[in-house]
């Protein structure tokens, strides 16, 4: 009878491992039953308590097994948070403080440690068919187990490896996070696992604000191609990395790449603005190299995508803006059959930059970021508008839109200079030279404005006075020759495009240090203040500059981080992709050069025709004095007033500038030209009568 009761424990007990046991995935040498003790049940229980057991024991295998399925459900990546699946916290088993006793109802979990059987294991009174579980003595304690816990769930030790990095990130500890991701990258046993463990490393850059580092893991997500879950949401990525850079421009390039593929409705309105402004600027470049056909086709595909922008998107004015900029470029070459240039794209340019100027008026409450984007954008509205009527002889309405550029904001100073021309065009010297004495003020020492003395020589020119005109232009030489020995010297040299940069580069770590700068250098300053009139280099040399600013982040991180294999393959990076866009802006830098040495040769041209001219005209001048015995003159004093508006005060300038009185300037012509005195006083005379 003893014999029978001893066979139904045994199977007893084996149904009970059996149920215990864990899941295919998991991978156990042995159970801890250190310091738990089993007391003897009463045989007419046996059969209930197995009952009881196997239902608990099959209800918790199954809620087990649940928690353990891995769903890649779509993560939504919008607002920054992560894509990977959130780690399931291991469940530990700590050896209890007190014997506890085990019943079959509660699943046993364990760590994954190889267990010595113990003496009393392994002469345990059960006949050599398992467990004794029946001994009221308790069994000594098992080895002390050093493998990282394990997920019951039935998760890989891999999976659980990249979960870590995932609970790192989630716990804003990015540079341990992007550590444990790279970690995975460099096994190539785990490749299954890379692109997701690219992702947490790419999402971990951009929180510690390595946004050009994050950009290249992105990069290599995206190349992987559509097929990978996390494609579109490094699409969306792309965007707030480039909100954070200075220069858009960076990701033009990675948006273009993938312009087939859809993207997130909430971020189509951006990347049609983004891929418009690709194409606008590879359509400039083209052009610049005289491939007009090729670049006809990108600022085609700039109005095709500014109209799939709704007007009330954001993005809407932006992208309006490089619509009249297609239309107006497209205005200066198209022509007719005859051969004439027609104006229909000219004025599909106007009512283009109009529609921006409607759109970003100043709101009520409309401050920040925005508000500083609208002001910007409305400012180059007006500029462009004041340039194409400019262009078509309507000096008054250039006037008028130049006039709307509001003192000292970034596009000031250049819409003075361009009101001056206008102002010359009409016969209205006065205030030309009003704005030119603004230009001239020591507050804009470094800006670059070569031709204004021309203008100024041409006005005293043109009111005969001429020993001032000469005067002037022997400032311009003065001042632009060495410059243009330098420009000529520069671009005669057979140095690579980044060695073109690399001269820019010298001047600007002088003038950021504080160093003293010999003659070259200050002619060299000239030149780089020149070149950086480029928009498009001087966002590239913004790049540049920020890609060193984040090389030299990586000094202010932990030295673990600091010294890690992962800091070297980033830097490395970072400096590839700094020679990329030394290269390009060396080629733009050469390319700018050589513009402005072509400019400042045809000033210098012009000033010394201006010079012949007023030599000549002096001499005649001179020659008529002769004859006449003395008695001849061609300068006489002009009639003015002192007379201004009622909240305007007259206050001679003798020399002084104040920055409350720069751009209100107005030069009273106190004499000039007999002729034009002559000519004044009769249309005055006519409007009387």
């Amino acid at each position: 009878m003893m014999s029978i009761h001893r066979l139904l424990r045994i199977a007893v007990l084996g149904l009970v491992l059996v149920w215990a046991a864990p899941s295919h995935a998991q991978s156990f040498e042995g159970l801890d039953l250190a310091g738990q003790t089993k007391k003897k049940k009463k045989r007419g229980g046996s059969s209930t308590t197995s009952s009881s057991a196997s239902a608990k024991k099959k209800s918790s295998r199954k809620s087990r097994t649940a928690k353990g399925k891995v769903a890649p459900a779509e993560p939504d990546d919008a607002t920054a948070e992560s894509a990977a699946p959130a780690p399931a916290t291991p469940a530990l088993a700590t050896p209890a403080a007190t014997p506890a006793p085990v019943t079959p109802a509660a699943p046993v979990v364990v760590k994954p440690s190889p267990v010595t059987p113990s003496p009393a294991t392994a002469s345990s009174g059960s006949g050599g068919f398992g467990l004794d579980l029946t001994s009221d003595t308790p069994k000594p304690a098992a080895p002390t187990m050093t493998f990282d816990a394990v997920d019951v769930s039935g998760k890989t030790a891999d999976r659980q490896r990249l979960d870590v990095a995932v609970s790192l990130f989630k716990n804003d500890e990015y540079e341990k996070s992007a550590m444990a991701a790279h970690e995975l990258l460099k096994d190539p046993k785990l490749a299954g696992l890379h692109t997701e463990a690219r992702y947490v490393l790419a999402k971990s850059l951009y929180r510690m604000g390595l946004y050009h580092s994050s950009l290249g893991e992105f990069s290599k997500i995206l190349a992987v191609g559509p097929s990978t879950r996390f494609f579109k949401s490094s699409l969306e990525w792309l965007f707030f990395i480039s909100r954070k850079t200075k220069n858009e421009t960076v990701i033009l390039d990675e948006i273009a790449r993938y312009a087939n593929y859809e993207f997130p409705e909430k971020f189509r309105n951006e990347f049609r603005y983004l891929l418009a402004r690709y194409h606008f600027v590879r359509g400039r470049a083209l052009d610049q190299v005289g491939q007009y056909a090729d670049a006809d086709k990108s600022f085609e595909e700039v109005k095709r995508l500014a109209l799939s922008i709704p007007r009330t998107d954001t993005f809407f004015a932006r992208a309006k803006y490089l619509e009249g900029l297609a239309y107006f470029r497209n205005g200066t070459r198209s022509k007719d059959a005859a051969g004439k240039r027609t104006n229909n794209d000219v004025v599909a340019s106007v009512e283009a930059m109009k529609e921006v100027v409607r759109l970003t008026r100043p709101q009520a409450g409309h401050v920040g970021e925005q508000a500083k984007l609208d002001q910007s954008l409305r400012e180059l509205a007006f500029m462009q508008l004041a340039r194409t009527h400019y262009g078509m002889q309507q000096n008054r309405f250039a006037i008028f839109y130049l006039n709307k550029v509001e003192r000292g904001n970034t596009q000031w100073l250049e819409s003075l200079f361009e009101a001056s021309w206008a102002n010359y065009r009409i016969g209205q010297y006065e205030q030309a030279l009003g704005n030119l004495i603004t230009l001239s003020s020591p507050f804009f020492r470094e800006e670059y404005f070569p031709e204004a003395l021309i203008l100024k020589a041409v006005i005293y020119y043109e009111n005969c006075r001429y020993r001032e005109s000469n005067l002037i232009l022997q400032d311009f030489e003065r001042t632009y020759l060495p410059v243009h020995d330098q420009l000529d010297s520069l671009v005669k040299k057979n140095m690579d495009a980044s060695e073109y940069y690399t001269v820019l580069a010298d001047v600007q770590k002088k003038n950021k240090e504080g160093l003293e700068k010999n003659g070259t250098d200050v002619i060299l300053e000239r030149i780089l203040r020149l070149a950086l009139t480029d928009q498009d280099l001087k966002k590239t040399n913004d790049s540049i500059l920020e890609l060193e600013g984040e090389m030299d982040l990586f000094s202010n991180k932990g030295d673990t981080f600091k010294y890690s294999e992962l800091t070297k393959e980033l830097l490395e990076g970072l400096k590839g992709q700094r020679t990329g866009l030394i290269s390009k802006a060396g080629i733009m830098a050469k390319g700018k050069l050589e513009t402005e040495l072509g400019s400042l040769k045809q000033l210098l041209a012009n000033g010394l025709r201006i010079k012949f001219e007023t030599t000549t005209k002096e001499k005649e001048f001179l020659e008529e004095q002769l004859k006449a015995g003395g008695r001849t003159a061609i300068v006489k004093k002009y009639k003015f007033s002192v007379a201004v508006a009622d909240d305007q005060l007259y206050w001679p300038y003798e020399g002084e500038y104040w920055r409350d009185e720069l751009g209100t300037y107005q030069y009273t012509l106190t004499k000039g030209c007999i002729e034009r005195d002559t000519a004044n006083r009769n249309i005055q005379s006519a409007e009387a009568n």
